[in-house]
């Protein structure tokens, strides 16, 4: 206790403890004091403790605000105000004794405006006792589920969502209100409407800044017993490891304790955050008695919120586990095919990602798939893709200039996970991955169904869960021929598009007889927020549109002026491993042994710096680790292709190459039979076909393709596609076709 005149303030801060066990997540490790220490000097007697539950019924609201007090009770009135300091309800606090609390107040707020992500209205709470006020704010919402789908305010929702750890490149797990605001800013800016604080409760102003600026949050313990997974078993299966996971911690019965303390600390902190719908257990520790306990109590104190344990999966088969207070299946990373068996045993529990699409190296890929699937099911509620930012430490400027950050390993620490903590949307310093940009689009507010190009009818829906999209967005729009711009402009919604429905809107445009012409709409926010200025741009979609010639007459004229000076006949002489095709201003030599082309000369000077070849390989990127091992074991970065057999035909004045070759590694069986069609006419234009026959044996290959090596003079290519870095076949849909030119080696 305090005294007056000296006080010494001691603290004891313990780098390892029993405690550590619990605090196995995927970070950085780092020793101190993170959060905020303060004195506060409150009355002898005081109200302790409130706890603020809200449910809607038709035209009105009920607030219910339980109490406890330290010391003797007394008088306390409660005033509820809305945005505009309007009183909306008054009550005084009264005697009631229940579970937990003395005292409570019950408010009917009457046409109450509703707290969801879209718009996150908020009351203000004003609390006055004996010689103190305390300020708080309401966000009036109902979280349930009904037959298996999760709904907010009687509206069916998706979560929309994204893991966050605390992570700064020079305050490490020290990070500010402006920080943590600039996080936020960018998740709305790119269509995120949920957090998960994995794995461990954050600071209390976070939650705050999530109810103002409309986020919904899984609030997580901060428990997560992951190092057990790894203990030494002899049978070092996945099926033995995975039963064996909760041996140590989560189901013996002395960690109850303290996996119930954990569990409580996080509930009891942040029980009045609106933002907060979806109590979680922790992360990744296996299943057993402790968590039972944790959910149990859970349920029992705060009913008004839905709860989930993805570990839950995890246990072993001595006993019969207690599922009865999950209320949510939540799995990490599954396969399209597993929530598709999911789906149809017509399950009784929502389905949750609450980690998928992992954005380590070269991720995520795959967004537009779990999007359509998530339309495709209402019980499947959305996800949370991992994770936000990359960890890492930053150390100045490297000799090249660049900003330098440190990972795992960096810091000749005996035992760490290299770069995979460098599995983020954002690098260290929050500048946006590729894989955010694709998110945003796939995620966009909005999505173009059909346009009709004759009527010049769009229909869009709307993938909003509570706005109408006539008082949220407004659209641009622009046309292209070939890259280039053709007419733009700006349309307003003028009629309604409620939630999870489509609208009808009209747009005539201008469309160029020849030229590959397409029409691009974006999406801006039609008023600012306390969080996103207006016009924000929110994605766009890209549509192609029907003319006389589609063909990219830039192209057309280059491929027309190069027939038009090229007009000899071909001729064609081999022996046992070549074939020569020669005319007037070329000749190719191609190779029987490979079965490519091995020499591409055009009016004397040579293209090639080396002969064509089939290419299977690349590197691997972070997310193929466990996929490495076997491309190595198949020899595909070592894989060469041989040719058995090489004809020539030809045809309407064009040769006709026919190869039959396989593609293999040294000392292993073909990985591929291939049939090659290559065309080559008077012009020199070569155009090929391939039918190629995997052997199922093995693994999916890493990619399929032609390699050609042109000579290092040809520094800059014209080039006409979808025109953004980093692009792949899977995350591709941020992208917009144009016209660019290139340094050879993009």
């Amino acid at each position: 206790m305090l005294q007056n005149g000296k006080n010494t303030l001691a603290v004891l801060v313990l780098k390892w403890c029993d405690g550590t066990y619990l605090e196995d997540q995927d970070k950085f490790r780092m020793s101190g004091i993170f959060r905020d220490v303060y004195l506060l000097n409150r009355p002898e007697n005081m109200l302790y403790d409130y706890f603020t539950t809200t449910k809607s019924e038709k035209d009105q609201a009920v607030v219910t605000v339980q109490a406890n007090y330290q010391g003797e009770a007394f008088p306390v009135k409660i005033t509820v105000y809305d945005r505009e300091q309007n009183i909306v309800a008054a009550q005084m606090l009264q005697e009631k004794r229940t579970s937990f609390y003395t005292h409570q107040a019950v408010f009917e707020i009457k046409n109450p405006k509703l707290w969801n992500p879209e718009q996150p209205y908020l009351y203000t709470m004003v609390i006055e006792g004996r010689n103190e006020v305390i300020t708080d704010r309401i966000g009036i919402r109902e979280i349930c589920i009904k037959d298996a789908v999760i709904y907010e305010n009687e509206l069916p929702v998706k979560f929309k969502g994204v893991n966050r750890h605390d992570s700064d490149p020079v305050t490490g797990f020290t990070i500010s209100l402006d920080q943590m605001k600039k996080d936020l800013q960018m998740m709305k800016q790119h269509n995120f409407n949920a957090v998960r604080s994995s794995h461990y409760p954050n600071a209390p102003y976070f939650y705050q800044l999530c109810d103002q600026y409309g986020f919904y949050v899984i609030a997580e313990a901060d428990n997560e017993s992951h190092g057990t997974q790894s203990q030494y078993l002899q049978d070092s299966s996945w099926e033995n490891v995975s039963k064996r996971w909760n041996e140590r911690i989560s189901d013996n019965p002395e960690f109850i304790p303290a996996t119930l303390d954990r569990t409580m600390l996080c509930v009891q902190r942040e029980k009045n955050r609106p933002s907060i719908v979806i109590w979680s257990m922790g992360n990744e520790c296996g299943y057993g008695c402790t968590f039972e306990e944790a959910l149990k109590w859970t349920k029992y104190f705060d009913p008004t919120r839905l709860t989930c344990y993805e570990s839950s999966f995890y246990r072993n088969d001595r006993r019969k586990y207690d599922y009865s207070n999950i209320d949510i299946f939540s799995r990490m990373y599954p396969s399209l095919e597993e929530i598709q068996e999911y789906m149809e045993k017509k399950p009784d529990k929502p389905f949750l990602l609450i980690e998928y699409c992992h954005a380590m190296g070269n991720g995520p890929g795959d967004l537009e798939d779990y999007f359509r699937m998530i339309c495709q099911y209402p019980i499947l509620c959305g996800g949370f893709v991992w994770e936000w930012c990359d960890h890492g430490i930053y150390q100045g400027k490297a000799e090249n200039g660049k900003e330098k950050y440190l990972y795992g390993g960096d810091f000749q620490e005996e035992v760490h996970d290299g770069n995979f903590c460098m599995d983020g949307l954002v690098f260290p310093d929050s500048t946006p991955h590729t894989g955010l940009l694709e998110y945003q689009n796939v995620y966009r507010p909005a999505r173009i169904v059909s346009y009709d190009q004759e009527s010049g009818v769009i229909c869009l829906r709307n993938h909003m869960d509570h706005v109408d999209l006539k008082g949220f967005l407004f659209l641009t729009y622009e046309t292209s021929c070939d890259g280039m711009l053709v007419e733009k402009g700006e349309l307003e919604l003028l009629e309604s598009i409620c939630p999870h429905e489509t609208g009808r809107i009209r747009l005539r445009v201008k469309v160029p007889e020849c030229g590959r012409c397409y029409l691009k709409i974006s999406y801006h926010l039609k008023n600012s927020t306390d969080i996103q200025p207006q016009g924000s741009f929110l994605g766009f979609d890209e549509i192609p549109l029907k003319n006389q010639d589609s063909r990219n007459q830039k192209a057309e004229k280059l491929l027309r002026s190069q027939n038009d000076s090229y007009t000899c006949a071909v001729q064609v002489w081999e022996n046992d491993r070549y074939v020569w095709i020669k005319a007037d201003k070329f000749c190719y030599t191609f190779n029987k042994l490979t079965g490519f082309f091995e020499s591409l000369n055009r009016e004397g000077e040579e293209l090639l710096d080396a002969p064509l070849e089939s290419n299977i390989w690349r590197a691997p990127t972070d997310n193929d680790r466990k996929l490495k091992q076997q491309w190595t074991d198949a020899g595909y970065d070592r894989s060469r292709t041989r040719a058995y057999k090489t004809s020539w035909e030809m045809k309407d004045g064009r040769v006709i190459l026919h190869s039959i070759l396989s593609l293999s590694a040294v000392a292993l069986q073909k990985v591929l039979d291939v049939e090659a069609l290559w065309e080559i006419s008077n012009t020199g234009e070569i155009q090929v076909k391939m039918n190629v026959k995997k052997d199922m044996e093995f693994p999916q290959l890493p990619r399929f393709g032609i390699r050609l090596f042109l000579k290092g003079e040809y520094e800059k290519a014209r080039f006409y596609g979808k025109a953004k870095k980093y692009l792949q076949q899977q995350r591709q849909r941020h992208s917009l076709l144009t016209c660019l030119i290139l340094p050879r080696r993009n």
